[in-house]
């Protein structure tokens, strides 16, 4: 069939083209390697044709008449030509979604804290994330997230003010690193002046009285067996070295040097750091079975394992000894508060417990100002003994 002249391709003219039979492709006047391609059924596509900068005719079809108009059509032949003669595609990819606050948490979870962070921390931040972040904001895109929606979250946790906080602190810890990411542009942190609520810091110590309680108990339970072997020298261990539970749990019989006389922490919360192997600990050490094949010192149940739900047992434990409100982090806050009892300074306490910072040791600085009263008065008393007149001088 010979090719027709170029028209201009309007709505009037495109409704006024036919062909008896097959199909042919009408070119517009105005703009070059724009036409319709018109079938015998009376179907017409819109198309484009054009050479890219590799040569050769590119044909590309922009959608049928009557779904895209001729002002539609015109406009995105215009755009397509010019794409195709760059050695592009016709037509420019479609921006990829806006991503929301749950494909930020997931990003955040997998290539930071998985990547940057202790075990520990993984879990924290993973619970806080599953929690409490994704099922109130995870729907909503990062530009729909201001500082009213996550106020709105902080407060709903207000009768959990830590956890409260500590989604706070994760929440402008992700959008910061969205910022980086160029997940979104620089903005304002949504966390940014929304105030914390006051953490009532629950420090409780064990009396003396209540010591031999945990020791009876301890006792008790290796001897008739009521919970998994290793967990009472694990309770022992920290009670004896206020180390913080992780560092007990995961402790490898590689590191402890006898030779040294030491429990060398590799994964430590604040690093590397020496634990001194005192008889006390040396004693507990000497009655926990070496397992074939497993290099944890506290085995647990799963072959080649360390024990994973001292909590748990614990909570049985403390049950029975009558000492509910006694968490197992209590421990290390009762050594604290026994080496005070014992005339050591907060800086060899820090030292002791693994603080980096002397601001975590100044916790305990009430208690050492106890006992500077308690030594005062015993001081002042003996000396008061000799100068002050007695009651019962006549």
């Amino acid at each position: 069939m010979p090719a027709r002249e170029p028209v201009k391709l309007t709505k009037r003219a495109v409704d006024a083209l036919s062909v008896e039979f097959g199909d042919t492709v009408v070119w517009d006047r105005d703009l070059p390697g724009f036409g319709i391609r018109v079938y015998a059924s009376g179907r017409k596509v819109w198309c484009v044709q054009t050479r890219g900068p590799a040569g050769g005719p590119k044909r590309f079809a922009l959608g049928r008449y009557g779904d895209v108009t001729a002002d539609e059509a015109r406009r995105d032949a215009t755009i397509a030509i010019d794409r195709i003669k760059q050695g592009l595609d016709p037509v420019p990819p479609k921006p990829a979604p806006e991503p929301t606050v749950a494909d930020l948490a997931e990003r955040y979870m997998e290539a930071h804290v998985k990547v940057n962070c202790r075990p520990k921390t993984v879990e924290t931040f993973g619970r806080i994330v599953r929690l409490y972040i994704v099922p109130e904001l995870g729907g909503l895109k990062l530009s729909e997230v201001d500082r009213a929606e996550v106020a709105a979250l902080h407060h709903k946790l207000r009768d959990k003010p830590y956890q409260a906080n500590a989604t706070m602190d994760v929440i402008a810890r992700m959008f910061r690193l969205a910022e980086a990411w160029g997940m979104t542009p620089p903005r304002r942190n949504p966390c940014r002046s929304i105030r914390r609520y006051k953490e009532t810091r629950r420090d409780r110590f064990l009396t003396p009285e209540e010591y031999r309680e945990i020791g009876r108990v301890l006792d008790e339970a290796e001897a008739d067996k009521s919970v998994f072997p290793t967990a009472v020298p694990a309770i022992r261990l920290l009670l004896l070295t206020g180390c913080r539970k992780n560092e007990i749990v995961t402790l490898k019989w590689d590191d402890v040097d006898r030779t040294a006389g030491e429990l060398r922490l590799t994964d430590g919360k604040t690093g590397w750091r020496s634990v001194p192997l005192t008889p006390a600990v040396e004693h507990v050490l000497d009655s926990i079975p070496r397992l074939k094949g497993n290099p944890w010192v506290i085995a647990g149940q799963n072959r080649g394992d360390h024990l994973k739900n001292l909590d748990a047992i614990w909570l049985r434990l403390r049950e029975r000894a009558d000492l509910k409100d006694v968490r197992l982090h209590d421990c290390r806050h009762s050594y604290a508060s026994r080496a005070l009892a014992l005339g050591e300074g907060l800086s060899m306490i820090a030292a002791l417990l693994g603080h980096r910072k002397v601001t975590t040791t100044a916790r305990y600085a009430h208690l050492a100002r106890d006992t500077e009263k308690a030594s005062a008065a015993k001081v002042g008393g003996s000396i008061g003994s000799d100068i002050l007149p007695r009651a019962d001088a006549a």
